[in-house]
């Protein structure tokens, strides 16, 4: 590897290992650090791709636009694209370009300030500031969404922009949002690549940047997390910032501690933007194979129903993952999140086929087909899981209304509802 072509991935406090890219032939290498591949402990950190091994490891088959070239766990850190579009337009104004960077420099931006344990060094240093104002971020927010077409270049000036690429370029996802800290006494709110100490609730906040829409769409998640909480989902503690801004507490933050959680994306190789692994069997296979508690194939067959129930379609690989624990170097289950109506229910007039499939088919899906499956997978009491599931709709009128979600919205989205029973 070539020195000047390399950096080093942390966890944990740990060094472990080398990664380089070669953006000529579009491969990674990656090399075990030999403390942490004589250690004992964390020997199911890495279950797939990553080998435990001395020699260097070579990766050429994950070229694309999911993981550009690096190993899938890695990848996993990188920006989706909100993210890249802050990058694209703080470049701009340092007069770069984004595409004359590699994928092993973006890595030095998200540094140590990325989602889940993974750390990378050297990275890129950015001041910090103390606390941050949430009407000035969206302000910045709403002309970069713009792609400056209203406005002028000058408008756009780095330092505005930094403090928002500060702050919001590691959270996944097409929609806007940031990641805060909030003092759990005094209620500061200071950016969330700062700290990770157990004084603060941290928080990915999903922003509604556009009120003449027609509606919020955050309002709409926080009824979904209500509802879901309620029919028995698994979800970190979620609230509305202001009465519009979804927030919602990250799992991969807690107890003052980082937490190493992979997307399924991330820690099978399976491109989530492709159809040919993206299917629910695949996702309980996954679960099985980490030998996650049976509760968690339980939990995972209601949040299948819950998505079906509900016409959550975008239930893609990157919208499941699941968490590592150190201390017994196992896997669980992550809570759920991004559980909503994906849709704009004001314009959409075409059938969207889901994410994932079952029995090979993303539409037109029979009871026949989720009872087939808990059967495969050993889920108990089914048929409950989804009366249940499908008695939790007649929450959703009374907790839009309780929202003041538009009545359009509201008749809109609940003739999208599926009953199998």
């Amino acid at each position: 590897m070539q020195t000047d072509a390399i950096i080093h991935v942390h966890a944990f406090g740990k060094e472990i290992g080398k990664l380089g890219y070669d953006p000529d032939q579009r491969k990674s290498f990656f090399q075990c650090h030999p403390d942490w591949l004589n250690n004992p402990a964390y020997s199911r950190m890495f279950p797939y791709i990553f080998r435990r091994t001395s020699p260097v490891q070579v990766f050429s088959q994950f070229e694309g636009e999911t993981f550009r070239g690096l190993p899938p766990m890695i990848a996993d850190s990188l920006p989706d694209t909100f993210g890249n579009i802050l990058f694209r337009e703080w470049f701009e104004t340092r007069n770069e370009s984004l595409r004359k960077i590699t994928p092993l420099e973006l890595l030095t931006y998200v540094s140590n300030r990325g989602m889940g344990a993974l750390e990378y060094q050297p990275g890129k240093i950015f001041h910090s500031s103390d606390r941050i104002d949430l009407e000035e971020i969206m302000e910045v927010l709403q002309t970069v969404l713009k792609l400056k077409n209203t406005t002028t270049g000058d408008s756009l000036n780095e330092v505005a922009l930094l403090n928002v690429f500060k702050i919001g370029t590691s959270a996944g996802g097409a929609r806007p949002k940031i990641l805060i800290s909030e003092h759990r006494e005094n209620g500061t709110i200071i950016p969330g690549d700062i700290t990770s100490s157990e004084a603060y609730n941290h928080y990915l906040v999903k922003l509604c940047l556009d009120e003449n829409a027609g509606y919020n769409k955050e309002k709409v998640e926080y009824a979904y997390y209500r509802i879901a909480q309620r029919s028995g989902i698994h979800m970190m503690s979620s609230k509305l910032i202001a009465d519009k801004h979804f927030a919602t507490l990250r799992y991969d933050r807690q107890h003052g501690e980082k937490q190493h959680v992979l997307t399924v994306s991330g820690l099978t190789g399976w491109d989530f933007k492709k159809p040919e692994n993206s299917s629910y069997e695949n996702l309980f296979r996954l679960a099985i194979d980490l030998d996650v508690p049976h509760k968690d194939i339980q939990e995972l067959y209601r949040r299948m129903v819950f998505n079906l129930v509900f016409a959550n379609t975008d239930d893609h690989l990157k919208n499941h993952s699941f968490m590592y624990l150190p201390e017994s170097d196992s896997w669980q289950l992550a809570p759920a999140y991004d559980l909503t109506y994906p849709l704009n229910a004001l314009q959409n007039y075409l059938r969207v086929s889901r994410a994932l499939s079952i029995n090979n088919k993303r539409a037109n899906i029979i009871v026949e087909d989720i009872l087939d499956l808990a059967e495969s997978f050993s889920v108990k009491n089914p048929a409950g899981i989804i009366h249940e599931i499908q008695e939790s709709t007649s929450l959703w009128v009374s907790e839009a209304n309780g929202l003041e979600i538009p009545k359009p919205v509201i008749d809109a989205i609940q003739q999208s509802f599926t009953y199998f029973l």
